[in-house]
């Protein structure tokens, strides 16, 4: 049976005050604490929880990340973070997360992290074990059949005619 945004894997927490700013919203650093908690949670999900990254001699890096800040939120609103692998390969992880207030369905903030597997002796990239990959292959597998991601693969950038006009000013 296919996944459906209600059944992704999701990491709950609550705005606190320490996260908010002087206009009274989450400051933009802490939508991706937010989402890096959400992260680590999904490693666990996938077999790679504290103690078997101890024991292997392994970890997860994040390599790159966006955020898209959609709406404010305020100190104490609760937060889901539903999470799903857009794509992955032997060593690397596409995520995206979609940050929803309170119980609402209209996400407050989307991201994306490209992830990599890295032996920390090195340290240096390595393929994941087969038991992660495994576990990696059957979330995606799994989330195959969702809609596209809203806020996957864009780019910070400004339309063409802008960056003329812009670079017209300074000559």
């Amino acid at each position: 049976m296919p996944q459906t945004a209600s059944s992704l894997p999701c990491y709950r927490d609550t705005v606190r005050a320490e996260w908010v700013d002087y206009n009274g919203h989450l400051r933009d650093a802490f939508y991706m604490l937010i989402f890096s908690f959400a992260t680590d949670e999904l490693i666990d999900r996938i077999g790679l929880p504290d103690a078997v990254r101890k024991e292997r001699g392994r970890s997860i890096y994040t390599l790159e990340a966006h955020i898209n800040y959609l709406h404010e939120i305020k100190e104490g609103t609760r937060v889901r973070v539903d999470m799903r692998v857009l794509a992955h390969d032997t060593k690397r992880l596409h995520l995206y997360l979609e940050m929803f207030a309170d119980e609402g369905d209209t996400p407050v903030a989307a991201g994306e992290q490209m992830l990599l597997h890295v032996d920390t002796s090195g340290p240096r990239s390595v393929a994941f074990d087969a038991d992660v990959a495994a576990r990696v292959k059957e979330l995606a597998d799994a989330q195959a059949a969702l809609p596209a991601a809203a806020y996957a693969g864009r780019m910070i950038g400004l339309p063409a005619a802008a960056q003329r006009s812009r670079s017209q000013q300074h000559a």
